[in-house]
């Protein structure tokens, strides 16, 4: 098998930097166009959720913030008591 990582050739179909930056980019415009056009076409392709589903993931999401919340207010409030009680304190 041969390698061909360590080859110092360049392709042929390649340019150099300074030539590939110049050559044949489109201008500003164009391409602020041509980004939109693509945004579009993308948001064209998504499957939106209905009223109810949206309903139901918000509320999913919702309860399940509040619940880490809980968790990490509980462990916060149960692992400082440990540290009064280790190192001692005022509180």
């Amino acid at each position: 098998m041969s390698d061909t990582r360590g080859s110092t050739a360049t392709p042929e179909r390649g340019r150099s930097g300074a030539d590939a930056r110049k050559g044949d980019r489109p201008s500003l415009f164009a391409r602020i166009g041509l980004f939109y056009r693509q945004v579009v076409a993308e948001l064209r392709k998504v499957i939106w959720p209905t009223r109810r589903e949206l309903i139901t993931y918000t509320t999913v999401v919702m309860a399940f913030v509040t619940g880490l919340t809980l968790i990490v207010a509980l462990l916060d409030n149960l692992l400082g008591r440990g540290v009064l009680l280790i190192f001692g304190g005022s509180g």
